[in-house]
């Protein structure tokens, strides 16, 4: 019998589709010597809900679950019907995997304990990110931070194993719901990005080791609080006109990160007269895009701190941030710094 080695067919008949999610994660399981494919596990639930979230979100205006629920939840804002569809999902998701003992999500008041003393993850997340914005049909997000329970397994859950810095994440990213569908996160090993191939279902390796470039020319932050924030923010934004900088703020903070993680720019959004420790969460917001920043050779910080090294101190804690290209965000903090000094 007459055999043969395999060759790669490259032509256009053969078109590699590229590297699944779910072999990618697996290839990278030995990054890990204290796990044994749990952390891979629940990776793996957050790209299922997150396929599941992608279709309520495509058919939302056909099923009648876009517009408001009717309820505010513990933020005081109005709940949106997919924010609740969106959490019951990932929820869910993340209580079959079996791999998490407690969840913090932004809707919910409390911590979510699954009542499973044998997971060693803890998940932190936003389910569905400016999903006010879906009824206009423009792009929002989920983000998730992942920790390890500090508490001895096998006992029940503990404030300090919710209560971690973001430096104590083993595992961070967002999904991005817009013109295509693409999941991003880190591990501490660099970013990778992947993008939904719907016909497929399957998430497939688009962009390898994204690397933010070190300076941009896009600022992102609502000017229409002009006259709620500092001097120093002021001054920052007029010195970005001045050298013909464009604006862009999309209002949906995952598609504005992600615009200026790939294009270079920097997202702000400062503490203001009426939000003067800042709006965006620390915990499922702010922590987790600075994990994927930093990873990616950007930087974050709260206008004085690193956001990473921030101790929280409540669960749904607020903080100012100044994320993206790390020149723009050092130069915008050598604005801050100026004004402090000259009051």
């Amino acid at each position: 019998m007459k055999t043969k080695p395999y060759e790669p067919n490259n032509s256009a008949l053969g078109y590699s589709v590229g590297v699944t999610l779910d072999r990618f994660i697996k290839s990278k399981q030995d990054d890990f010597p204290f796990a044994s494919g749990e952390l891979s596990q629940i990776l793996r639930d957050i790209a299922l809900a997150s396929k599941i979230v992608n279709r309520e979100i495509n058919r939302a205006g056909l099923s009648n679950i876009s517009g408001a629920f009717g309820n505010t939840n513990v933020q005081g804002e109005e709940q949106q019907k997919l924010d609740v569809v969106a959490n019951i999902r990932f929820c869910r998701a993340l209580t079959k995997g079996g791999e998490v003992c407690a969840i913090v999500s932004e809707e919910d008041d409390e911590v979510i304990d699954l009542q499973n003393s044998s997971g060693k993850y803890v998940v932190a997340m936003d389910p569905l990110d400016g999903s006010s914005n879906i009824d206009v049909n423009i792009s929002i997000g989920t983000i998730f931070s992942i920790y390890r329970r500090v508490t001895p397994v096998g006992s029940p859950i503990q404030p300090e194993d919710i209560m971690q810095p973001g430096s104590k994440q083993v595992a961070a990213g967002y999904v991005l719901y817009g013109s295509s569908t693409m999941l991003v996160y880190t591990t501490g090993k660099g970013v990778n990005g992947f993008t939904y191939e719907q016909s497929l279902g399957e998430f497939f390796l688009s962009h390898p080791n994204v690397t933010a470039p070190e300076n941009g020319s896009i600022y992102s932050i609502n000017e229409g609080l002009k006259s709620q924030v500092s001097d120093g923010v002021n001054n920052y934004i007029e010195a970005c006109k001045e050298r013909n900088y464009s604006a862009r703020y999309i209002g949906s903070l995952v598609a504005d990160f992600h615009r200026n993680l790939l294009k270079g720019g920097i997202y702000i959004y400062p503490s203001t007269a009426k939000a003067p420790h800042g709006k965006l969460r620390l915990l499922y917001e702010a922590n987790s895009l600075a994990f994927i920043a930093e990873q990616a050779g950007a930087s974050a910080t709260d206008g004085k701190n690193r956001i990473l090294d921030i101790k929280p101190t409540s669960l749904h804690q607020r903080t100012p941030l100044y994320i993206g290209s790390k020149a723009m965000v050092e130069e915008s903090q050598e604005f801050l710094k100026e004004t402090e000094i000259s009051q």
